[in-house]
């Protein structure tokens, strides 16, 4: 169970640590604007707009992935599929952002599949 919720953990950092490369965008962009963030964000080009959808795209992974985790935890189902599954979805996550910067279209949508079938996985098999 340790282990799960330390993976959980490091996928709860993950959009955080996705907006470095936003906030290093920004700052490109004629430093960081903290006064209006958003407004400087939606100025952003080519990479930085990638990095900016990638860091949002964090958060919204993170909602599935964190119900699994919870359905996981709560019905018992910590054994090493799951965790395996849950280190998938983290690993993935992570090359998704990476394709995203590097602007791999069709691997970064691969990405997105695995690691969105992996907290769907957890769910499943927590429910069997």
């Amino acid at each position: 169970m340790n282990t799960l919720i330390l993976i959980a953990f490091t996928a709860a950092l993950l959009p955080y640590l996705a907006k470095i490369p936003v906030a290093i965008a920004m700052n490109r962009l004629g430093g960081y604007d903290n006064a209006n963030p958003r407004k400087q964000q939606a100025k952003l080009i080519g990479f930085g707009a990638r990095a900016l959808a990638a860091h949002q795209n964090a958060f919204e992974s993170l909602i599935i992935f964190g119900f699994a985790i919870a359905i996981a935890l709560a019905t018992g189902s910590t054994g090493d599929t799951i965790i395996i599954l849950s280190m998938l979805h983290v690993l993935f996550r992570v090359l998704y952002s990476v394709m995203y910067y590097l602007n791999k279209n069709i691997l970064r949508s691969l990405c997105w599949f695995v690691a969105t079938f992996c907290s769907f996985a957890i769910i499943w098999l927590s429910m069997v």
